[in-house]
């Protein structure tokens, strides 16, 4: 435990950790609609698909479905899209004992931030909603025109690039670190922690 002196920070995994479930392709059907996304799933290789479900490969999985259902998306719509599906989640798809303990760590002085693979768009208002200090999320490109390029701007934020976003974000002065996650993916927010806690 701190000794006190020390910054506190609890660090949360967002999908199965502090919400029920994946959000990655309900967002994405909030989005573009089901027929699209069904079409973007099928046209991408057996192999990628497969790379969804393989822990060491889903982040090409990942960017092969965005640039497949997001490429030339309004943004500002997309925006729009983000802040009702937030608030769909924050009603129905959140977990009562982990926002509890987001609360615990927030009453004792601790900054509370969500580190995740999920899109910033509508994890950024459910953090806010809960008073996290910071949302370290991946994020969506756009392009000068206001449309969404396909791309990520930067990389997928799961295994390593959640300790390399954290540590970022904290800077150097020194905090005692709780992690939160429930998947391989964050393993290495685990490994970075001095107090891990698999949901």
């Amino acid at each position: 435990m701190s000794d006190g002196g020390d910054r506190v920070v609890a660090a949360f995994d967002f999908d199965k950790t502090i919400s029920t479930r994946d959000n990655v392709i309900p967002f994405l059907r909030a989005v573009v609609g089901r027929a699209r996304l069904v079409r973007a799933l099928l046209s991408i290789s057996p192999r990628l698909v497969a790379a969804a479900l393989d822990d060491d490969r889903r982040d090409a999985a990942k960017v092969a479905l965005v640039r497949r259902t997001l490429t030339g998306y309004d943004a500002a719509r997309m925006t729009e899209v983000a802040a009702e599906f937030a608030h769909d989640v924050q009603a129905r798809h959140l977990r009562p004992d982990v926002v509890e303990r987001v609360r615990w760590h927030r009453d004792h002085g601790h900054d509370v931030v969500i580190v995740s693979a999920s899109f910033k768009d509508y994890v950024e208002p459910i953090g806010a909603e809960l008073g996290t200090s910071a949302v370290l999320a991946t994020e969506l490109a756009v392009g000068d025109d206001g449309r969404l390029t396909g791309e990520l701007a930067g990389p997928n934020v799961r295994g390593a690039e959640k300790v390399r976003r954290l540590d970022t974000w904290l800077g150097a002065r020194p905090a005692f670190v709780w992690a939160y996650g429930d998947s391989a993916g964050d393993r290495e927010l685990f490994a970075r922690a001095d107090q891990p806690i698999r949901v």
